[in-house]
């Protein structure tokens, strides 16, 4: 499928200043686009829990944010590492590996994975030593 639209971000490692920032401007942007408020919502949970874990849990990362010909959204996010030893574990809820640092600032409930699968369409993960990669897609087409 074509892609229509582009946009990447990077997000810096322990920048707890700007924590949000990308997934806000995914959020405006997509709106500004058109789509539906619903799947706005849905996409604005998933894009901020995986932002919050670049960086928490890795060190840093990227973020791509494409649409599709047939409305369709696609975020993936690539982080360099460590990765994630025990990806079933990590999907549990309320299980955390976050830091005291990030749990002090209201992070790390162990809930991000979880909510990024619930809230969209198709959810894949791979990770290793070298680093972590989360697609997700949303099916919503734009008004």
């Amino acid at each position: 499928m074509e892609t229509i639209f582009h946009k990447d971000y990077e997000v810096a490692r322990d920048d707890f200043a700007h924590a949000g920032t990308a997934s806000s401007d995914i959020k405006h942007t997509l709106s500004a686009l058109g789509f539906q408020s619903s799947v706005l919502r849905r996409i604005a949970v998933a894009s901020y829990e995986a932002e919050i874990n670049l960086l928490i849990h890795a060190w840093g990362g990227h973020i791509d944010l494409d649409v599709f010909q047939d409305g369709r959204v696609q975020l993936i996010f690539k982080d360099p590492g460590p990765g994630i030893p025990d990806i079933a574990k990590a999907m549990t809820p309320g299980f955390s590996t976050a830091d005291q640092k990030a749990r002090e600032m209201g992070f790390g409930a162990g809930m991000g994975l979880p909510n990024m699968k619930n809230v969209s369409d198709a959810f894949d993960i791979q990770s290793s030593p070298k680093g972590t990669t989360i697609t997700m897609s949303f099916a919503e087409a734009a008004k």
